[in-house]
């Protein structure tokens, strides 16, 4: 059975850090995209950073870019992101996702597996 197991959610106030981890197992995952989504009350649920299990590129929505950082320990089976200068707006609940490979990595509905989520709320 996979479990993706996210935890390093909390409160920050703006400008500070965070690093969400991600705890995978269940199955193996080369070949998969992991990814990190979220979602802020209101709002759909939106992509925000994403890498494969074997490869160094990574990829990021817009809105992050340059301020959170994706990074994986293979041996751990472990998936980060490292989220620094936050801001109010990246309050949210973050979400682990593992995508088989298959259509954008930016894309929810090609992500088969899903974490329960990790609340991330930045204070002025």
């Amino acid at each position: 059975q996979v479990q993706l197991v996210e935890s390093g959610g909390g409160l920050v106030q703006a400008g500070g850090s965070l690093r969400l981890s991600c705890a995978a197992s269940g199955r193996t995952f080369g070949g998969y995209a992991m990814g990190w989504f979220r979602q802020a009350p209101g709002k759909e649920r939106e992509f925000v950073a994403a890498m494969y299990w074997f490869g160094s590129d990574t990829y990021y929505a817009d809105s992050v870019k340059g301020r959170f950082t994706i990074s994986r320990d293979n041996a751990k089976n472990t998936v980060y992101l490292q989220m620094n200068s936050l801001k109010l707006e990246d309050t949210a609940v973050y979400y682990c996702a593992a995508n088989p490979g298959r259509g954008a990595y930016s894309a929810a509905e090609y992500y088969d597996y899903w974490g329960q989520g990790t609340q991330v709320t930045v204070s002025s």
